[in-house]
């Protein structure tokens, strides 16, 4: 497991440069506000490979009335009573 640090915002902007690089060489950078974690720093990584296309033919179906109006009782549970 990776060596957890936690910074306050006010550290993080002072020292950014520091940070990035103990994040790349694998430590764990938590930046706080007001003693509360806030975010993470972490080193970028590449998507391994890029997504295809049509990678779920012939795996989802839709029905042909997808796209059809909803009967109007049970479209007024989406619109609410003041439409």
């Amino acid at each position: 497991m990776a060596v957890e640090r936690i910074v306050t915002i006010t550290e993080a902007k002072a020292q950014l440069s520091r940070l990035v690089e103990d994040a790349v060489a694998g430590e764990r950078i938590v930046i706080g506000k007001a003693g509360r974690p806030m975010v993470v720093l972490e080193p970028y990584a590449e998507d391994p490979a890029p997504r295809t296309l049509g990678g779920w033919k012939g795996k989802v179906w839709i029905a042909p009335d997808f796209d059809d109006p909803l009967p109007e009782d049970l479209q007024g549970h989406f619109e609410g009573p003041d439409s």
